[in-house]
Order: structure tokens, then sequence, then C-alpha cells
């Protein structure tokens, strides 16, 4: 069969007659009314419009516009329009309590500083529910052990934690934010937490020996209570300056290893470019937490810990589709005189470690982050350098230097429905804790979502520094620094620290829109040990800290974010390090670590 030539007729179409008072562009006109087809000239349109002087332009005739339709005002009246109705129990819906339509006039009360009708209000009550199963190793002294028969070192590893979070927020908004941002915002969340923690032996949860080895607790938190006020547009793409005080989220780079908490502070952001170039300005003092949730206590006195920060985004830099950050960080801390308790009753500052003396420090970051794709490949990396004094050593009671480095990348490569990630980390460790200069690397509050987070074995729990420090975790809870810290919430940044070095691959199957399987695995190392060996009063500790294997499964019913279920299991294979700092006799050198995680949102 012969092949056409592009812009030849189909054969035969010469066979059919076009009949004379028709032509073939006005049969396109009579096809498409009231519209202009490329190529095809129409004469009902009105005169152009020509521009007369600078910022002025004439109207267009009477009859450039539709007789027989009329503008709608907003895009809520328009959405009614096609029958999406108002329905408060479905978020999906159209829902005055998900900012779909503004708070109708009138039902303002007349105390809110608020003016207009482009006033829109949003709710959201989330349910988050963990039951987690683990092990560890778990320090006992003969006196208060639950086993007569156990070591006085280690006892029994296994415990049990149930936790439940309610976390509900409510926002309230000004301007048509379809296109552009809020013009001021209003925002408080609380959270409430009930939570239960079992384990085998005493004066783990309670300093006091007589205590049992089992809590309930519970707290409510104030996550966010921010105002946030819009300067001005800059652009017509709504390029913005804006400003927020108040408690608010703040992540200093985009995978959370330097500073990601909810804290009380000040931020002055925008972003020019069409949004290429973002910025921000912030100062925060850290507020207190609460011991056994790491909820924000706002009763309590907030902690001599400040934090000031500063960042540039640039998109497309060094190459496109690539985001490079680059941002400078300082931590003052003035908190030497402190003595502070958690509520279990243990000592978190100063940490039991070395001198057992409080510090002030004061730490610079510089920093660079980049997350995005070269090519087909995906990466994420950052590197900080942190620059300082520390007042007084914990090994010496002297002023020490401080001058530590990190870096962190993890590069993915995607084939269809799959995923497979590589992942490095190197800190800094102190290779000489008496020489007045620290260079283990210490972050101030670290939340990383690296190398399989918290479905990793090593950053999902606590491994306490039994022997070296007292109330003291060689790392903290999601967190992945060997920081040897009382603890990430209530605790100081410690520079003289063993370091941290991790290797790891991954992989993500979407095995279907609703059900996502993850894998991981992790070998990691202390970068140098003679902190702990000084802590220790031992003569060699071997680096290799173990293997960290986990899994993870993700189920999302009907494919969205409202209902998620996440079941994950780790196990972690410790090796001659660690077997050297927390070997038990009768018990294996396996731990584990199960998570079960419902989250609800409405």
């Amino acid at each position: 069969m012969p092949r056409r030539v592009p812009g030849e007729p189909e054969p035969g179409l010469n066979e059919i007659q076009i009949e004379d008072d028709m032509a073939p562009g006005d049969a396109d006109e009579t096809l498409i009314e009231d519209r202009r087809r490329p190529g095809v000239p129409q004469s009902n349109l009105p005169d152009p419009v020509t521009q007369e002087n600078v910022g002025a332009v004439r109207a267009p005739q009477p009859q450039a516009f539709p007789g027989d339709q009329f503008p709608i005002p907003d895009r809520w009246r328009l959405v009614e329009s096609i029958g999406v109705n108002e329905n408060l129990l479905d978020p999906y819906n159209q829902n005055t309590l998900k900012g779909d339509r503004p708070i109708p006039l009138g039902e303002l009360p007349d105390w809110l500083p608020i003016n207009g009708d482009d006033w829109f209000f949003i709710v959201n009550a989330i349910s988050d529910t963990v039951i987690e199963p683990r092990s560890f190793p778990t320090p006992v002294g003969v006196q208060t052990t639950t086993e007569p028969d156990s070591l006085d070192v280690f006892g029994r590893a296994d415990s049990l934690v149930l936790a439940q979070t309610f976390i509900t927020g409510f926002a309230l908004l000004k301007g048509s934010t379809a296109y552009k941002p809020p013009d001021v915002e209003y925002r408080v969340t609380l959270a409430t937490q009930f939570n239960y923690v079992d384990v085998n032996e005493r004066r783990i949860l309670f300093v006091e020996p007589s205590r049992p080895s089992h809590r309930f607790d519970w707290f409510t938190g104030v996550q966010e209570l921010f105002f946030d006020y819009h300067f001005r547009n800059t652009s017509r793409r709504y390029d913005f300056d804006s400003i927020r005080i108040g408690v608010q989220p703040f992540n200093a780079d985009f995978r959370g290893f330097l500073f990601q908490d909810n804290q009380l502070g000040v931020r002055l952001f925008g972003t020019r470019d069409n949004n290429r170039l973002q910025y921000n300005f912030a100062a925060f003092m850290r507020l207190e937490k609460d011991t056994n949730s790491g909820l924000n206590d706002l009763f309590a006195t907030p902690r001599s810990d400040f934090v000031f920060h500063a960042n540039l985004y640039r998109q497309d830099l060094p190459v496109p589709g690539l985001t490079s950050q680059f941002s400078l960080t300082y931590n003052m801390n003035r908190e030497r005189t402190d003595i502070e308790i958690d509520d279990n009753g243990f000592p978190v500052r100063p940490a039991l470690l070395g001198s057992l003396n409080g510090r002030n420090y004061d730490v610079v970051y510089l920093g660079y982050n980049a997350d995005g794709r070269i090519g087909r490949f995906n990466l994420s990396a950052s590197a900080y350098l942190a620059l300082g004094e520390d007042r007084n050593s914990i090994f010496t009671d002297e002023p020490a230097d401080i001058f530590a480095y990190f870096g962190a990348a993890e590069l993915s490569y995607d084939v269809d429905w799959m995923r497979f990630r590589l992942s490095g980390l190197y800190a800094s460790g102190d290779g000489d804790p008496y020489d007045n200069s620290e260079r283990g690397f210490d972050a101030i509050f670290e939340n990383p979502i690296f190398a399989g987070a918290d479905t990793s074995y090593w950053i999902r729990q606590v491994i306490p520094f039994a022997g070296g420090g007292r109330a003291v975790g060689v790392n903290g809870r999601n967190g992945i620094l060997n920081s040897l810290r009382s603890s990430k919430e209530q605790g100081q940044s410690n520079f003289n620290n063993p370091g941290t070095i991790l290797v790891g691959v991954g992989a993500d199957f979407d095995i279907t829109p609703e059900i996502r399987l993850s894998a991981n695995a992790n070998h990691l190392w202390f970068e140098d040990t003679d902190s702990l060996q000084a802590l220790r009063n031992e003569g060699s500790i071997p680096s290799s800290i173990g293997y960290d294997l986990s899994a993870a499964a993700i189920w999302r019913p009907s494919a969205i974010q409202n209902v998620v279920f996440r079941l994950s299991g780790a196990v972690f294979e410790a090796s001659d390090g660690f077997s050297d700092l927390f070997a038990q006799d009768r018990r294996s050198g396996t731990y584990y670590s199960v998570l079960f995680n419902a989250i609800l949102t409405y």
C-alpha cells in the first residue's frame, strides 16, 4: 500500500464536490463560532487596542465582551456551579474549614483585629499512633536489677513504647491565596501526647531505684503559635517579602542535619526572580521541651540558647534542575550556670560526662546544601564547617577551639516504579580530647531524613553510654550523630565526640499507587575513638559499630495522604566497636526495632 505524503489529500477526495457558495474557510468559521482559528481571518473582532501614553490603555469596544456570559468574582461560586457543594465532614469536597470558601460576612467576632470579606479559616486534625517493640543495651546495677542472676553491667534488653499524639491546628488567613501568598496569617497548633514505656530494668525510666520499670505520661505542647505578615509583592509573579513572629517550624537545610525544630523566633523571608531566588533571616530562642514527649513546654523558662540563621536558595545552580543553598548559622549558648533536671530525675544540663561542669560555647556553621537532579540522577547533599570556642572543655575545663566538619550525600536513580539509593555520611571526630581543640562535629537539633530515616535502628534508638557517662547516649533518638549528649531535646551540643561514618544502600518500590516498599542497609563506624577511650579508661576501642538493616511498607488506602499506615522493622548486628563497649554475656549482639505507625489526617 503506498504511503501518504504529508500535505497531500487522501485518495478519492477529489471525487467529493464542494458547493460553490461555501468556501473551506467559511466552513471553519461556522464550526468554531466566536473563536479565532490561526490562519483564518475574522471580521467581527473589535479594533485593536493601541497604547496612547505610558500607563494608560484605551478600553476595548463593547462588542469585545460576550453578551451571553457574566463574570464570576471568585472561584468558590464557580465550583458550586459545577455541583461541588459544602460538606464540613469531607475534606475533599468544598469545605469552609479547609479554606475553600471565605468566612461569611457577619460571622466574625467583633474583637478580632480583622476586616474585609477575604478571610479564610483552616482546621487541621491529626492522629499519630506509634507501637514500637525494641531492644538495646540496658545498663543496670546489682542493687537495682530485676533479674538477680544477670550481669551487674547490662540487663535484659527488650522494651516497649506506645505513643498516641493528637495534633490540632487552626489558621486564619487573609487574601485570595490561589495564586499568591496570604496577606496575613494567624496560626496555632497544639499537640497532646499520651505515652507508655515498659522496660525490664529499674533506673532506666526513673532515677529512683524504688520506682517501677514502666511509666505512663502525657503532655500538651504548643508547636505553632505565630503571626505572619506579608509586606509586599515585588513582581507580577508574586515574589514577596514577609515576616513571621512566634513559635514556628524551621529547617536549616533540606534533610534536617543541623537544625530542624519548632521554636520561638522571628523570621524574615521572601523570594525574587520568579521564585528562583529565596532567602531567610531568622533568630530563635530555644524553648524548653517536655522530657518524655519532646513537645515544647511554653510555660517553662526559655533556654539561654540562641540560634541566628541566614540562607540563600538559588534554583538551577550550578546546573538546571539542582537547587543550591548557602547558609550561615550562629549558635550562642550561655547555660554554664544552669542546672536542669529532667522530669524523670536525671541531670541533663550539665551532662554527667567528663568534668561534670556546665559550659558556654559559640559556634558558627558555614553550610552548603544541594537538592534536585543532574540528568537522570537525583542528588541531595550537605556540607558544614563548624568554627568557634567552647569556654570550658569537658576534659580540661579550659577554653578550647572548635573546628569540626560534616558532609553527607544521597544519590538515587529512578527506573520506572523503582528508586535505588546510595548514601554516605562523614562527621569528624575528636582525635585528642586533651589538646584544647574540639574536632567532633555536633548539630544544634538534628532530625535527619536520610539513609532510611526513623526506619533505621541507629537513627531511631538511643544507645546509653554505660560506663563512660551517666544518663548520656552515644547517639540521640531520631538522630544519626554519635554526639555523647545527655539529650537532644534538653542537652547541650558536645564537640568532644567520636564522630560518625555511614555508608548505605537502599531502594524504594512503588508497587501500586497505594503501596510502597523500602529497604535500607547501612554500615556505621566511629570516626575516631580517642574520646571514648578516655571516658571509658580503655586502651583501644575498634571503630566499626555495626550493620543496620531495615525494611518498611507504607499503605495509603485510596492513594490519599489522609490515611497512612506504616510498618517497619530493623535489625542491628553489632561489630567489634559496639561489642567492645556493650558486650553482654549470655546475650546475642543482635538488636531489633519494630515500628507500627498510623496517621489519620483531617
